[in-house]
């Protein structure tokens, strides 16, 4: 059996509003699902809009912050050397690939969000009947694609970062807007899990999400579980 070939897009915007702070990719939601899919004999290939390296969220590589596959990173030159190269959106195509995955981090929030080619890409993904997964904030890719065709999320049982984390990751003030109430207001069936920063998935049909820096796992395992039940 062909291994699966899996798309990781990154974000390339690290600017926040009304703060000399940065944000970006945060890169425990890059690490865990990376090492959940070479882990599982997966092919994975590193993608954002600039291309190269994508900035860093600070504040995800800080002590508290740090997960088993953050550290496994650090020692691991042929993950460095892919994240540092990462291509340019322009030059994948679903076509290549057997899913796609969006990383989070407050960055998609800009650039993702609002990128026609990754729009297109999620529309073609799901055409072509793959899978398209994201976790965090890596879920506002899927704003663009609804902008191209709501029927992607209309009725949709989706999550994403929520209000209230928002609010205690104390980050409200400095985005364009709040994640779950975009997403609502394109008609999913927005779900959160009862406590905030608690792992969290949901599976509809082609689409996978996760809520938070803790579900980032999951939602990569929910992306190997849903080959194995297709």
């Amino acid at each position: 059996m062909k291994p699966k070939k899996i798309l990781l897009i990154l974000t390339s915007h690290e600017a926040l509003l009304n703060t000399k702070s940065k944000t970006g990719l945060w890169i425990g939601e890059f690490t865990d699902p990376y090492y959940q899919f070479i882990d599982a004999g997966c092919e994975v290939t590193l993608a954002s809009p600039k291309g190269g390296m994508p900035p860093i969220d600070e504040m995800s590589q800080l002590t508290e912050n740090i997960t088993q596959s953050n550290k496994r990173f650090t020692k691991d030159s042929v993950a460095q050397i892919a994240l540092n190269t990462s291509l340019k959106l322009e030059s994948v195509a679903a076509s290549d690939f057997d899913a796609v995955f969006y990383p989070g981090g407050h960055g998609p929030m800009f650039d993702l969000a609002t990128n026609e080619l990754s729009g297109e890409l999620i529309l073609d993904f799901i055409k072509s009947g793959k899978p398209v997964a994201a976790v965090c904030h890596g879920p506002a890719a899927l704003l663009k694609a609804a902008e191209l065709n709501p029927s992607i999320l209309e009725s949709k049982n989706v999550t994403g970062f929520s209000n209230m984390e928002e609010k205690l990751a104390l980050r409200s003030n400095n985005i364009p807007y709040k994640l779950e109430d975009r997403l609502k207001e394109f008609g999913t069936n927005y779900k959160t899990a009862a406590v905030p920063f608690i792992a969290h998935v949901e599976t509809d049909g082609l689409l996978i999400t996760g809520q938070n820096p803790l579900s980032a796992g999951p939602t990569a395992k929910a992306l190997l579980d849903f080959w194995g039940s297709n």
